[in-house]
């Protein structure tokens, strides 16, 4: 017959989840944020899902902006061990390999939705991982993703051709070169140089997020006009980085377990800041700003610099030309979607 304290000792073991065992795997994860939406949504998101989804099994410890590693060389810092996990925009990469930014958008993309269609149902995954492994040695994958940013805040406003000649923006990617070819003066930065240099009129404009990323670096505060939409910038997928090591440490399941997260992580981002950017809009027009939108030709003059820019790539790197194929394939199959998915009467596109 058990006596009182062994019963209670029973009942813990049985009542107590699985969850509150310690971790198989306490891995390190660096990042190139220091907080804000894309470290909430993404990396944040990520590791509480796996947490979840393994019953505590894995247990990802997160570490902000240079840490463990400079923030625009998260590749490098996971590819060295230092971290097993890392999460970045895949674009920062474009200086060793410009397919990058096919993976991470840029002026001749598609849209997010269209994105996550071409990624998960269409080959975009399967290139994803045949590129990093091969070109890095990595395992990469898609873990969060951006509405269309917002184009520029500008102390000027910005609606023709005309408007960007000469403008002095700051940017990043292969938005550098293209933007040069609409007229503009680009120039890139460190993120923490972007808002001073943006107030002491350093520069006339920035680029950086959507609509709901940009209230938290306050741009707003001092630059009046805010231009959209983003064409440099369509789509945004972020990366989870993983290194090869770890990734073969584990069993077929874990694994699934981590794209699993990852992929519902990337999922809930797009609708988070699709619903938050309406809300932007709104807090902007509150705070006074005037928001302007660019004109139909300068968007469509964008798309096709991106395109003709791709082109160029395409013809000089194998890797860069096997996933624009990819990209124009599935595009020329989505070319008629607008007539049988978007009804007349005011329905965003």
């Amino acid at each position: 017959m058990l006596t009182r304290a062994p019963l209670l000792l029973a009942l813990l073991l049985v009542l107590v989840p699985s969850s509150a065992q310690a971790a198989d795997y306490k891995w390190k994860m660096a990042t190139s944020w220091s907080g804000g939406p894309i470290y909430d949504h993404g990396p944040k998101a990520f590791a509480d899902h796996l947490k979840f989804l393994s019953n505590g099994k894995f247990e990802i410890q997160l570490f902000h902006a240079g840490v463990l590693g400079k923030a625009l060389n998260v590749s490098d810092t996971v590819a060295s061990g230092v971290a097993e996990m890392g999460h970045t925009w895949v674009g920062y990469d474009w200086g060793k390999d410009k397919t990058a930014v096919l993976f991470g958008g840029y002026a001749g993309s598609f849209d997010s939705e269209r994105m996550l269609h071409w990624l998960y149902e269409d080959s975009g995954v399967d290139l994803w991982r045949k590129w990093r492994k091969e070109k890095f040695g990595l395992i990469g994958m898609p873990l969060y993703i951006r509405t269309a940013e917002a184009f520029l805040h500008s102390h000027k406003p910005v609606r023709s051709l005309a408007d960007l000649k000469g403008l002095k923006i700051r940017t990043a990617g292969a938005w550098l070169e293209i933007s040069e070819q609409l007229g503009a003066s680009p120039l890139t930065s460190a993120g923490g140089d972007v808002y001073p240099m943006l107030e002491r009129k350093v520069i006339d404009a920035t680029e950086w997020g959507t609509l709901y990323e940009n209230i938290l670096p306050g741009f707003h505060r001092v630059a009046k006009y805010i231009i959209i939409p983003g064409v440099h910038q369509p789509t945004a997928p972020f990366e989870l980085l993983i290194n090869e090591k770890a990734w073969q440490s584990l069993s077929e399941h874990d694994q699934k377990l981590i794209e699993l997260a990852a992929k519902l992580a990337t999922f809930e981002s797009w609708t988070r800041v699709g619903q938050e950017d309406a809300k932007a809009y709104k807090f902007f027009e509150g705070e006074g700003n005037e928001i302007v939108e660019l004109g139909e030709d300068v968007q469509i003059r964008a798309k096709q610099l991106g395109i003709e820019w791709a082109e160029k790539q395409a013809e000089k790197n194998p890797r860069f030309k096997e996933v624009f194929e990819s990209q124009l394939r599935f595009e020329e199959l989505w070319k008629n979607a607008g007539k049988y998915r978007n009804v007349k009467g005011g329905q965003t596109p």
